[in-house]
């Protein structure tokens, strides 16, 4: 009888051994779920740091021709004629230049590419950055506001 005992009691049952699974797969959809937004928020750097490149560019291509450039084409023509800063590191969003007027001032913006993995960003959808160093920011609601442009920003 003891022997029985014994022997019933060295193993895990079909429930334990299931708890256990369901733990895990708990735990590891909270840890992946967290692993991609933690991925989202590092690579909006690619689209702030694309636009800080396209400003200063924007800034010599009017020191060189005494307007700014109206589209991301003018300004990712190689060197000497361009600056070639129109596209972003990691390709993970559009560039767009847009300008009421190329002598007064002009507007750089990244949006979220849809074919990039930054899609799934419905925090920062799109950044953007004026002439005068202005910075802004849209959710994917197209929502603008100080915390958003703050999120994006850091």
């Amino acid at each position: 009888m003891k022997a029985h005992s014994l022997a019933r009691s060295k193993g895990f049952t079909l429930v334990e051994l299931m708890i256990v699974v369901v733990i895990m797969a708990i735990l590891a959809s909270a840890s992946v779920a967290g692993y991609r937004q933690y991925i989202r928020r590092a690579n909006r750097v690619d689209a702030t740091s694309a636009l800080l490149r396209v400003s200063a560019a924007q800034e010599r291509f009017y020191l060189q021709k005494n307007h700014y450039a109206t589209t991301a084409a003018e300004l990712s023509d190689p060197p000497p004629n361009g600056l070639g800063t129109a596209e972003t590191g990691l390709g993970l969003y559009d560039l767009a230049v847009a300008s009421a007027d190329a002598t007064i001032g002009y507007t750089v913006t990244a949006t979220a590419s849809s074919a990039g993995s930054q899609r799934d960003d419905a925090d920062c959808r799109s950044v953007s950055i004026d002439q005068s160093g202005k910075r802004s920011a849209r959710n994917s609601a197209g929502t603008e506001s100080a915390e958003i442009i703050a999120l994006c920003w850091r």
